[in-house]
């Protein structure tokens, strides 16, 4: 499972609990956060793609 997520104007390739350095985010470290400019998501094999964003798709970590 993997999702292409855009952060403050990059696209980033994302999976489950993989660490993202994503710069221009004012944020403490361990902060909650959640990113809804989901741009393309795959799981199980399905790929769905948004034109452009994906509706409903939330992507969310620390």
């Amino acid at each position: 499972m993997y999702a292409i997520v855009n952060i403050a104007g990059k696209q980033f390739k994302v999976t489950k609990d993989q660490f993202v350095y994503a710069p221009k985010l004012d944020l403490e470290t361990g902060a909650s956060v959640e990113f809804d400019q989901v741009l393309l998501a795959e799981a199980d094999g399905t790929v769905s793609v948004g034109a452009p964003l994906l509706k409903g798709a939330l992507v969310s970590g620390k």
